[in-house]
């Protein structure tokens, strides 16, 4: 009954979703190229909540536990796992004031409406996973950005989304580019759970009723830190102990 429940939510789902991507394209390209930054990333901010809000469709509900005091006057470095596309939007709203940037793959800088153009022009960096050699520069560049801006860098060490909701072993080579560029940093870890579900049964039809959970661990001073293998050691367990299943 569930999943049958689901095939004319996800229609009404995906329709909505694509029209309010579809509005939101315009509307960055104006704030970006007339009104500048600021403007741009409210523009980004309202996209967010709009699409946090298109999964309500599908009755699906969001809880940020975030019991600590994160300053918005440092560089911030957030390690995630990841489980699905939906990981995005709510890291995006609930950590707005601290302007998150991306470290995404290549391919998602084009085709996709408002999601696209904000990867190009909103200051994340795209990488070819099958070229790391070029990568490099790349991400000693977006570091160098994060760190002079007192702006916030997204990566998902994984390297790609768990489709189980168990974790795979984090690839720390990105990570570890980010920690050397960004030694006056905070890192945030960040464990999401149920976000797998929304593809529990594929693209279509999608997972109803499920309630993503974001928990948000202690930052990490990385200048406290002299051995970083063993400080990405810690990360990642902090991150996979509070994964549920």
């Amino acid at each position: 009954m569930r999943k049958l429940l689901a095939y004319p939510l996800t229609v009404l789902y995906y329709l909505v979703f694509g029209l309010t991507l579809i509005i939101f394209h315009p509307i960055q390209w104006f704030c970006f190229n007339v009104l500048g930054y600021q403007a741009h990333k409210k523009s980004v901010d309202a996209l967010q909540f709009c699409l946090m809000r298109c999964l309500n469709i599908l009755g699906t509900r969001f809880t940020w536990d975030n019991p600590h005091d994160i300053p918005t006057n440092k560089p911030l470095l957030v390690i995630s796992n990841h489980q699905s596309t939906y990981d995005i939007s709510p890291i995006m709203w609930y950590m707005r004031k601290h302007h998150i940037k991306f470290v995404a793959k290549k391919e998602l800088g084009k085709g996709i409406p408002s999601v696209s153009y904000n990867l190009r022009h909103g200051g994340s960096v795209l990488i070819d996973r099958k070229n790391p050699r070029r990568s490099i520069p790349l991400m000693m560049k977006f570091a160098e950005y994060i760190e002079k801006t007192n702006r916030a860098g997204v990566i998902f060490p994984e390297g790609t989304r768990s489709k189980d909701g168990y974790p795979k072993p984090f690839k720390t080579k990105g990570v570890e580019i980010l920690i050397k560029k960004m030694p006056s940093s905070l890192i945030v870890p960040i464990t999401v759970n149920n976000s797998w579900k929304m593809f529990r049964y594929g693209k279509f039809p999608m997972g109803i009723g499920n309630h993503i959970k974001f928990t948000i661990h202690k930052p990490i001073e990385i200048a406290n830190f002299t051995d970083r293998q063993a400080l990405l050691t810690d990360v990642e367990n902090i991150i996979v102990n509070a994964i549920t299943h």
